[in-house]
């Protein structure tokens, strides 16, 4: 393997850089995650082993770890599976922590140092290959040739049900490492909730490619010349593991069909119009899905890569398809002789589906979840695996109402924080009296409204608004409502936290695609302020992103020690939306 620039420039920067973060209410970054997983694993082996420093200064014959050079390679045996995804093997006297990606418990591995931290006691390196695999390790479960080399997956070597079964691990350490309260206060974590796809589930990519070499600033220099456009079709694709560098990617198979057929399509027309990019862009890949009454109980077919090599957008060996049975194994039925290129159709007793791919990030992407129907514009955030979407729905839809309280009212409304398009707010309104979905984004919340229309929803209603002033409009007894909060990975605020503490709603469900964030958040609705807190009924994982160290996060939370508060008054209230409508958003 050629010498690699690592994605940090150097220990000093880095250092400091996770020193700082150290300071912060924890952000469960990428640093911060790896950092505690290293300390655990050096504070398990230090109690286990004499203390090497200690023994060193008695005895000159033992040694200390000392420094690799960058780019060596070294042999590695991994001892535990990060929360990131990454292997962490010992230094020999096991002071010190190797982070080798794409790698399992059990592996012995040959690695390239790449940089070296030492007052966090461990180096990143790069994989380069297997010397002696673990008895987990089954690379020809792997169907991407990309694998170990794109940044995108970590798993593929490993069985589904060893993922899951790690995911659940994740979520058990985020609690452990940034929940900040006794572990008792912690339920047994449930079992991970699969994909139904493991590959083939993603609706949406953004591959992407840099711009010229020497392309920097504006497009023309001080001196009044053009800088130098593209000379040749540069990679496109998704970034390099461990560095700020774009790998050529042809094809991923963790793309639903009608996206992997797209990114072909998008490549070559790139490459065709190169010439007129005079910098790096983005391609927007997400599917679309048009619904038909079913005419027939079957519709012609091909397989998708007979279809793709005939428009010559691929050479007809995607990985991913079984040549053997000519059929998709996500599973799903395939291209039909008259599909336009990025379009493919799905029989099924009742209805047939047509999937597009779009490009254009204002264009409307349409999305089925059961009976609900979801029309979002393509560059907005939307979940990107439909195929748990109903699994996921329908435990949130089981789970959003509390047992009965002493006082006996019953649940009569929602509150959908972070609505973004109205996913929850849509799919649980049959539960509620009224329901109220709140997003910062007047884009989201306009989309929102057309979904409910869609779904001729009645009792709904949207407002934009300041997660930092969520709840001021709202007039719903807290005694009779639930609050659903879905917020962005850095979760949520201190500021909307206390808001939330003092409306004090029977039951919370915290959605999060950051496990960690959500921990920390849910300590401090746990700990509670000023007479109201909350006690973790359940938590449980469903696995969005197969492949992958990512799991989402679904805590339950109901309040307790319920106190006297004074009635405040407010402008009456709409009694359907709950709020004092002072503008109305079309």
């Amino acid at each position: 393997m050629t010498k690699r620039e690592a994605l940090h420039s150097g220990q000093r920067s880095q250092t400091r850089k996770i020193t700082k973060k150290a300071k912060i209410a924890s952000e469960g970054s990428f640093s911060e995650v790896l950092l505690h997983d290293v300390r655990k694993l050096l504070a398990n082996r230090s109690s286990a082993t004499p203390n090497t420093e200690s023994q060193a200064e008695e005895d000159p014959e033992v040694s200390v770890y000392t420094p690799r050079e960058r780019f060596t390679e070294i042999e590695v045996r991994i001892a535990e599976l990060s929360s990131t995804g990454d292997g962490l093997g010992l230094s020999e006297n096991s002071d010190h922590v190797y982070v080798v990606p794409f790698t399992l418990p059990g592996d012995v591995v040959q690695a390239k140092v790449v940089n070296y931290f030492a007052s966090d006691h461990y180096t990143l390196t790069d994989f380069v290959k297997v010397l002696q695999p673990s008895g987990r390790r089954d690379d020809t479960r792997v169907k991407c040739q990309y694998f170990s080399r794109c940044s995108g997956c970590q798993f593929q070597m490993l069985s589904y049900d060893d993922q899951l079964t790690h995911k659940r691990t994740i979520i058990e350490s985020a609690y452990k490492n940034f929940f900040n309260l006794p572990s008792e206060l912690v339920p047994e974590i449930g079992a991970t909730i699969g994909s139904p796809l493991q590959y083939g589930y993603r609706t949406k990519l953004t591959p992407h490619f840099d711009g010229p070499p020497g392309r920097h600033g504006r497009g023309t220099r001080k001196d009044g010349t053009e800088r130098q456009g593209f000379t040749e079709v540069p990679p496109i694709g998704f970034m390099l593991k461990g560095m700020r560098r774009t790998i050529d990617i042809e094809d991923c198979p963790i793309g639903t069909d009608a996206v992997r057929l797209g990114m072909a399509r998008e490549r070559a027309r790139v490459a065709n119009e190169i010439s007129t990019f005079k910098r790096g862009a983005t391609i927007l890949l997400r599917e679309s899905t048009t619904r038909n009454p079913q005419k027939s109980a079957e519709i012609s077919q091909i397989p998708l890569v007979e279809e793709a090599a005939k428009t010559g957008l691929i050479d007809g060996n995607i990985n991913g398809i079984d040549e053997t049975s000519k059929t998709d194994l996500s599973g799903k039925d395939l291209v039909p002789p008259n599909a336009e290129p990025g379009e493919i159709s799905a029989a099924s007793t009742d209805r047939n589906e047509q999937k597009s791919c779009i490009t254009d990030s204002n264009a409307i992407a349409t999305e089925y979840i059961d009976s609900f129907v979801f029309h979002n514009t393509a560059g907005s955030f939307f979940q990107n695996n439909n195929s748990i979407l109903p699994r996921f729905t329908a435990y949130i839809r089981d789970h959003i109402i509390p047992p009965s309280s002493p006082s006996g009212k019953p649940i009569r409304y929602l509150i959908d924080a972070y609505c973004g398009s109205g996913l929850f707010t849509v799919t649980l309104s049959s539960l509620f009296y009224a329901s109220i979905g709140i997003d910062i984004s007047p884009a989201s919340i306009a989309s929102a409204h057309q979904n409910a229309k869609a779904n001729n929803i009645a009792n709904a209603t949207f407002m934009a608004a300041d997660a930092s002033a969520l709840f001021a409009e709202v007039t719903y007894p807290p005694e009779e409502t639930v609050v659903v909060i879905d917020p962005p990975r850095k979760g949520c605020d201190d500021n909307f936290l206390r808001q939330l503490l003092r409306f004090g709603p029977r039951r919370v469900v915290y959605v999060s695609c950051n496990v960690h964030t959500q921990a920390r958040d849910v300590g401090v609705l746990v700990e509670g302020k000023d007479g109201c807190r909350y006690s973790l009924a359940s938590l449980r994982g469903f696995d969005f992103f197969p492949q992958t160290s990512h799991v989402e996060g679904v805590a339950i939370l109901d309040r307790v020690d319920e106190i006297e508060k004074e009635e405040i008054i407010r402008g009456a209230p709409d009694e359907v939306s709950g709020v004092k409508v002072t503008e109305s958003i079309v």
